[in-house]
């Protein structure tokens, strides 16, 4: 018997012991591909012509000259990924059932081997994936993958998201640490313009413009002090800051906030005057207003 021919049953007989994935353990001749994970403790049979099919890099792989196709399908190709990973992206480019995945640490394993492997198709599935209920509480984890891929639609929806985050808080770091650095200037600008956009409004009427010497009761024209006011908008502007989003300035805050009491109950100093010195309704109103039309994506 040839030295060829003996290797090439002992390799045979080899990887017949091996502990093969269930899904992926058919020993005929379609599956002529065996794979393994980072661990060598799981293995994978899978055809060639899916691998192709669904990677380029493994088409790459398959159209480089080869000595002995017999002699490759009989060896094992070892992978960097882990079993969880692989189980994933093999059942997604050979059509099988996909458990449910409500992880973004394993998305992120996963879309590390897609994009490593060149595998559109899956790519195109775990978009859909990121937006389903059990992924779409996580903005800052949603953000970093829509802008690395390019998902327009994905990164509006997520940047929305994030205006009930405070950006400076340390928690989310991590996640504004994968961002490149036109991703991460446009949720920062996203996050001021808010800020801005509001403290701009309140500085035009029909809110106080006047102070000091020059604000005086529209009834009595007696000289008045609006530092109630004052302290109100500088309260609302670090709200904005804290949670860009702008619906706790709404409620509780103009309704409960010490600031927002004060301002209400303001009245004119002169004791035959009285006058309530800010119309809380219009105020409320007005601010509204002005949180809605604020920009709401990147």
């Amino acid at each position: 018997m040839q030295l060829d021919s003996v290797m090439t049953e002992l390799a045979v007989a080899t990887i017949e012991t091996r502990n093969f994935h269930p899904l992926f353990s058919s020993p005929d001749s379609d599956a002529d591909i065996v794979l393994a994970c980072k661990s060598a403790t799981v293995y994978y049979r899978i055809h060639s012509y899916t691998l192709k099919t669904a990677s380029g890099f493994f088409r790459t792989m398959f159209s480089l000259p080869q000595k002995n196709y017999d002699t490759l399908s009989n060896e094992v190709i070892y992978l960097e990924e882990d079993e969880a990973t692989l189980d994933a992206v093999f059942r997604m480019i050979s059509g099988l059932p996909l458990p449910p995945i409500d992880s973004y640490d394993q998305v992120d394993l996963m879309l590390d081997a897609i994009e490593k492997y060149d595998m559109p198709g899956p790519l195109s599935i775990i978009r859909i994936m990121v937006m389903t209920p059990s992924l779409l509480n996580q903005p800052f984890r949603l953000y970093p993958i829509a802008t690395r891929f390019g998902w327009d639609a994905e990164a509006k929806y997520a940047s929305s998201q994030t205006l009930s985050y405070n950006l400076y808080d340390p928690e989310h770091r991590p996640g504004l640490a994968k961002l490149s650095t036109d991703a991460l200037l446009r949720l920062f600008e996203l996050h001021h313009a808010r800020r801005e956009g509001i403290r701009q409004r309140l500085n035009d009427p029909p809110f106080v413009v006047s102070s000091g010497t020059n604000a005086t009761c529209s009834a009595c024209h007696r000289p008045i002090d609006h530092h109630t006011w004052r302290e109100l908008k500088y309260k609302i502007i670090l709200e904005m800051d804290v949670r860009p989003l702008g619906d706790t300035v709404l409620e509780p805050g103009l309704s409960s906030w010490p600031e927002a009491q004060a301002c209400w109950q303001a009245k004119c100093p002169e004791f035959s005057c009285s006058r309530f010195l800010y119309d809380k309704n219009e105020t409320v109103r007005v601010i509204r207003d002005c949180v809605e039309q604020l920009p709401k994506t990147i």
